[in-house]
This record gives C-alpha cells, sequence and structure tokens, in this order.
C-alpha cells in the first residue's frame, strides 16, 4: 500500500508539469491569437463589409427619437450612416478630389450664390411690407426644382441609364411639402393679387427649365443651387417668427395646416426628412405661430436633404433604410446594386462602357 502512494506520488508531479506547461501553451497561442486579431481590427479597410453599421443606424435612430426638436441648417451636413450613405474620411476626400474638380465646384456655389442673391433683392424690393404674398411667391418658386429633378430623372430611367427609386420618392415627398406650404400661404391670403400670382408663374417656368438644363449639365450644381434657395427660405421664416411672435400666437392655425402636420397619414411627410428616422418629428399645432416653426422646420430638412444628394449616390429613402435593416447575412436577403450617373455626359459614357 505504502509502495503504491509512493508511486503514485512520484508519478504524480511529471503529470502535473505536464498540464502546467499545456496550460503556458495555451495561454501563449491564445495571446498570439489575440495580437494577431487587435492588429487586423487596426489595419482593417474602410471598404470591408459594414458588419456593424446596423447597429450603430439603431444607436442614431434612437439617439434622434431622444433629440429635441432643434433646427439649425449645420455649414457643413454630414449623412447619417445609413447603408449607402457612409460618410467619406477627409484623407480619401482629398486625395479623390483634383484641384481642377475643386475649382468647378467653387465655381459653381460662386454662380449659384449670384443667382439666389440677385432674385432675394429683387423679392426684397417689390414685397418690402407684404409679407405673406412673398411667402406665396417663394412657395411656388420652392417647389418647382422637385420636378425638374424626377422629369430628367424620368428621361434617364426610360434610356434604362438610372434605377434609383429613392430619389423619386424623396424628391416626390419634398414637392409635396412644398405644394402644402403653397396651399397655406393661399389660405391666408397670398395670392389674392393676380399681380403676385403671374409673377409666380413666370418665375416657376422660367426656374423649372434653367433647373433641367443644370441637372443634366451638372447635378451637383443644380442641388446646391436648391439648398441656396431653401436656406434662404429658413432664414426669412425665422425672422418672421422672431418679429411676430406673440401675433402670432393669438391667431388660429390654418386648416389645411392641421390636416397635414397632424393627419393620420404622415408618410410623406417622414419621407422627406433623410436626416430624421420616420416617425421621429410629430407637430403639434394650436396656433398660427406653430404653423410657421413647422414650416421652417421643413425648410431645415429641405437644406440638409439637397446638401447629402450633392454626393452622387448617397441619398436613401428613410422608409427603405428601416426595410434595409431587415435585410442582413442571417437571412440571405440581397440588396441590389442600383445604376446611376452623375449628368448626361456621364450617362452616355457609362452606357456604352457597359
Amino acid at each position: 500500500m505504502a509502495a503504491t502512494v509512493a508511486i503514485s506520488g512520484i508519478s504524480s508531479r511529471p503529470l502535473v508539469a505536464l498540464h502546467r506547461s499545456r496550460a503556458a501553451a495555451v495561454s501563449y497561442s491564445s495571446s498570439r491569437q489575440l495580437l494577431r486579431h487587435r492588429q487586423l481590427l487596426r489595419h482593417r479597410p474602410i471598404s470591408s463589409p459594414p458588419l456593424s453599421f446596423r447597429n450603430v443606424r439603431r444607436v442614431q435612430a434612437t439617439i434622434l427619437q431622444d433629440d429635441e426638436e432643434k433646427v439649425v441648417v449645420e455649414e457643413s451636413f454630414k449623412a447619417e450612416t445609413f447603408r449607402g450613405k457612409e460618410p467619406l474620411l477627409e484623407e480619401e476626400s482629398d486625395t479623390s478630389s483634383s484641384a481642377l474638380e475643386a475649382s468647378v465646384i467653387k465655381l459653381e456655389q460662386g454662380v449659384n450664390v449670384f443667382l439666389t442673391d440677385s432674385v432675394i433683392k429683387i423679392l426684397d424690393t417689390l414685397y418690402r411690407d407684404r409679407t405673406y404674398p412673398r411667402f406665396f411667391v417663394l412657395e411656388t418658386i420652392a417647389r418647382v426644382p422637385y420636378f425638374a429633378f424626377m422629369s430628367v430623372l424620368h428621361m434617364y430611367e426610360t434610356f434604362g441609364w438610372w434605377r434609383r427609386a429613392d430619389y423619386l420618392k424623396v424628391h416626390f415627398a419634398e414637392s409635396w411639402n412644398e405644394m402644402h406650404h403653397l396651399l397655406i400661404m393661399e389660405e391666408l391670403g397670398g395670392n389674392s393679387w393676380w399681380f403676385d400670382r403671374l409673377l409666380g408663374q413666370i418665375v416657376a417656368t422660367f426656374y423649372y427649365f434653367m433647373t433641367v438644363f443644370l441637372y443634366i449639365v451638372s447635378p451637383r450644381m443644380a442641388y446646391h443651387f436648391s439648398e441656396c434657395v431653401e436656406s434662404h427660405a429658413f432664414e426669412t421664416y425665422d425672422k418672421f417668427l422672431k418679429t411676430n411672435g406673440d401675433e402670432l400666437k393669438k391667431s388660429p392655425p390654418p386648416d389645411i395646416a392641421v390636416k397635414y402636420y397632424t393627419g393620420s397619414d404622415m408618410y410623406l411627410f417622414d419621407e422627406f426628412q433623410t436626416s430624421r428616422a420616420p416617425n421621429t418629428r410629430r407637430p403639434v399645432i394650436e396656433n398660427l405661430y406653430d404653423v410657421f416653426v413647422n414650416i421652417r422646420d421643413d425648410e431645415a430638412e429641405h437644406c440638409k436633404t439637397m446638401r447629402a444628394c450633392q454626393t452622387l449616390g448617397s441619398l436613401r429613402s428613410p422608409h427603405s433604410v428601416l426595410e434595409d435593416e431587415e435585410c442582413d447575412e442571417e437571412s440571405g436577403c440581397v440588396i441590389p446594386e442600383e445604376a446611376h450617373c452623375e449628368g448626361i455626359v456621364d450617362c452616355i459614357k457609362k452606357s456604352i462602357t457597359n
């Protein structure tokens, strides 16, 4: 019995040593694998599959829901990290854009600012003390570019150059929003004089064909021009609210405004706000002040959408993004690539090469 215990005691020492050496080897191997994994993560390229973007979008949607209704037209709008809208790093943007392209962009924006300022000066002269007629003319003009965008995109679709339904959905929703702004101004008496109606129609007709031409030549320039127009509209309504806030709070809201902003069908209302998740903005309309606050906020959303459109292929419908949330690798859902081009020259070039 003693011999057996002695033998087992002697033989257990090398076994313990063996187990310790194996544990050390496993620990060393695990450490090397962890180090290798960190190095791979550190050097993962931007173009790698966006496995974690879905979680990021959920977090951003939550932040949007908790955020207050604070409206600020940002000087530089960063697109949300929805699928297909990932913002580029500054290094990539600097390396991909040439000095010539930067000069062209600067020239386009300079021309747009000059044209916008010229029209504003004319409107300031004609409508210095006539607020609602001025708003009527502004809203008559404001919805025109979205008609022009859709006209050109429908032509591109006919030729098989363009397959991005999100652009058509968002632009139609924008025109629907501007149309209700126009109906509100009409109910407030902004179209009572024939001269205002005629002026709005003439300017809108010219603006339509000008936007079609710009959009065919340079969509980026056309979108920036619309951004300038919407930015002016935001500033105009914001100034009007600050000057006449007390008086507006005593006036009842127009029926069309109550129906549009508090109705049961809010799909198109959510659709044009591409920087927000759907169902995160639900206005409360109690007086005329609330109406103009929401019109001003709408113009801010238009500015953000127009800024996002200046990056080719970056625009996504808010509802389409939510539908894409259900498509993941486990379910095997694949989001197809859609054809797109930038201007008539690029469209023809791609149609020939493809």
